[in-house]
């Protein structure tokens, strides 16, 4: 008996209500979602295309395919590459838009991949890919562990602080300033186009890596001078990058720890994917250092992937802050929000956030003048 049938003739009316309800629910179980697990799968096996391109970047291939576009066999020839699989990685890279494809069969970099992952291209950004592959990707299988326990998954793991280990090992420290050098690059550029330099006469850069930071801001603005101060080791690697680009004159190194040197003063201080490697307690001690440092109205910068004060958007900024807790003790990153408070707890006024390169966002604030 169905529900309109028992309405009709008036009988069992609530009965009849509830076999209809039921009947209903049924067909529900059965019938096909109105959604498709599409997202869900394309995020799950995000490493899929994350390790074509990681694998293209190890293997060079764009700065081969810089010179000529080249077919499979060429490449396979030119780079010592087995022949199965070739030509399924290289039409991915297609699909990826990594790579374009001519109807004779050529391979050559697509429009990002010319200006990005040349090696040789004065924008390159393969750094940060060549250290996610040598380094983050194994790491990052450790993920699940490291929410259990809380623990490091790095090089770490065993007890020792991030910096010693890296810091000792000439080819992992190189690799590890690369990859600051490519992470940072975008950011860099927009910071040398979008903060008012003209009205500052000087720069200290704290944890200065290669010092990419100091580099691309002088080159646009030739009459500051900069500093770049980080941990002796990464001194030869700095200065080799200074001096590539013709600035040994205006830009020199410090070598110092951070949190127990004396600072130079300077009247303006950048920290760039530094404030996110450490505790709340040295957060707030960096800032309060700067500031000490800085000339009165003077400028701190801090720029990170900086999480969006409602924690709903930046998804990239949220795994960098899983990023930090695969690699550091007591890292993580933050909102705006978060580091504006910080700031005026040390004494800053005139705090702001302003976007710079995709997921990331600089902090800035002015100390008080006299």
């Amino acid at each position: 008996m169905s529900y309109r049938t028992a309405k009709q003739g008036n009988r069992l009316p609530c009965i009849a209500l509830l076999i209809y309800l039921m009947e209903m629910c049924m067909l529900e179980t059965v019938r096909p979602p109105s959604h498709s697990p599409a997202r869900i799968l394309q995020t799950g096996l995000a490493f899929w295309p994350a390790k074509t391109l990681l694998s293209a970047v190890e293997l060079d291939l764009f700065s081969l395919l810089a010179e000529e576009p080249l077919t499979a066999g060429q490449v396979r020839d030119r780079l010592s590459l087995h022949g199965r699989g070739l030509h399924d990685f290289l039409d991915a890279l297609v699909a990826l838009e990594m790579l374009t494809r001519d109807e004779g069969g050529r391979y050559g970099n697509g429009e990002e991949a010319a200006l990005f992952l040349v090696r040789t291209s004065p924008h390159y950004a393969g750094g940060m890919l060549e250290m996610a592959n040598a380094r983050l990707y194994g790491f990052w299988n450790n993920l699940t562990e490291a929410l259990r326990t809380g623990k490091p998954q790095n090089e770490i793991k065993g007890g020792e602080n991030i910096f010693d280990a890296v810091y000792r090992d000439e080819g992992l420290l190189e690799n590890f300033l690369g990859g600051m050098t490519g992470v940072s690059r975008g950011s860099v550029m927009r910071l040398a186009e979008s903060f008012p330099w003209s009205t500052y006469g000087d720069l200290l850069d704290i944890g200065a890596a290669q010092g990419d930071l100091c580099v691309q801001i002088c080159r646009r603005h030739g009459h500051l001078r900069a500093t770049g101060l980080d941990l002796r080791p990464v001194e030869p690697v700095f200065r080799r990058h200074v001096e590539a680009n013709g600035l040994g004159d205006r830009i020199t190194f410090q070598a110092a720890d951070f949190f127990n040197a004396p600072l130079p003063q300077a009247d303006v201080i950048t920290m760039g994917h530094i404030l996110h490697d450490w505790s709340l307690a040295d957060k707030k001690r960096l800032i309060a250092r700067a500031y000490e440092a800085l000339r009165p109205g003077g400028s701190l910068i801090v720029y990170d992937a900086v999480i969006d004060d409602e924690r709903r958007r930046n998804a990239f900024a949220l795994m960098m802050s899983l990023n930090m807790l695969i690699e550091t003790r007591e890292g993580f990153d933050y909102t705006g929000r978060d580091c504006m408070g910080w700031m005026q707890d040390a004494g800053f006024v005139n705090m702001r956030v302003e976007p710079l390169e995709g997921p990331e966002s600089m902090v800035v604030g002015v100390k008080k003048p006299e």
